[in-house]
């Protein structure tokens, strides 16, 4: 049959990313305490298509999947973004994770423990300039409000507050010197909050991160200035954006503070 693909285009446009989203797969990660986790991620694969071609191969994408069918890791990446090169013809290959991580927490005072999951994402690419690999890291904290602290005869209004960090590491792409855990970040999104959220609280619990909260009362901006400052006396760490964004619980809008760094600028 013929190549449909392949055939010629005149209309001098470069595709800079042509590929299937939306794939679930199951994936393995890097966990600090036992080693590996499994876990499901929803994959978004594409290459980069010079302007004299027609399109891509789709199939071939799957087909690629399917050879490292339970090995996709931070350490294959590489791998499969070399075969997906390969196999389409391309210069670029980029490949996108986004997927659940499950971090057993203790409660503060009973020690009750449950699984707590954070949002995480890998962004892996491959060109001929070199490699680029993304960590982001969305963890749920606690944040009260210092201003209705302030002003209020008794109590402070209190919300829910999302910690992202996209973080990439001084070391090379892919390297093992370049590991920066998803634990690494939680705790970061945690010194950095009023409180952080636990998955199970009893009621001794309950008391203690309600008072916790109200003695460490922060803004976003209080927040993300934190978290910058965390990240940016790792030495690890060679470029980050952190964004929080508070769930208002007395507003009928969010709030959200954002800082980007890198190193040596």
């Amino acid at each position: 049959m013929e190549d449909v693909q392949a055939r010629p285009d005149d209309r001098g446009v470069v595709i800079q990313q042509a590929g299937v989203s939306e794939l679930m797969v199951p994936i393995t990660v890097l966990d600090r305490t036992h080693g590996k986790q499994q876990t499901i991620a929803r994959m978004s694969m594409s290459v980069g298509i010079p302007h004299h071609f027609k399109g891509t191969h789709m199939s071939r994408f799957i087909e690629v999947i399917e050879e490292h069918r339970g090995e996709v890791t931070m350490r294959t990446l590489p791998v499969i973004l070399a075969e997906l090169r390969r196999r389409l013809d391309a210069e670029t290959a980029r490949i996108e994770l986004e997927f659940p991580y499950f971090i057993e927490r203790a409660a503060p005072v009973t020690g009750a423990r449950a699984l707590m999951d954070v949002r995480c994402a890998f962004m892996g690419e491959v060109t001929s300039a070199g490699d680029d690999f993304l960590l982001t890291v969305t963890v749920p904290v606690t944040s009260l409000c210092p201003c209705s602290k302030t002003i209020s005869d008794y109590g402070a209004h209190n919300q829910r507050t999302a910690v992202t960090m996209q973080v990439r590491t001084v070391a090379r792409a892919f390297s093992a010197e370049a590991i920066l855990w998803i634990e690494d970040l939680v705790e970061v999104a945690d010194g950095a909050s009023s409180c952080p959220v636990y998955p199970l609280l009893k009621r001794a619990d309950e008391r203690h991160v309600t008072m916790q909260a109200f003695d460490n009362p922060k803004f976003v901006e209080d927040i993300v200035r934190d978290v910058a400052l965390a990240l940016r006396d790792d030495s690890r760490v060679r470029w980050f954006k952190a964004r929080a964004r508070s769930d208002e619980s007395i507003h009928n809008h969010c709030a959200f503070a954002e800082v980007e760094w890198t190193r040596g600028e």
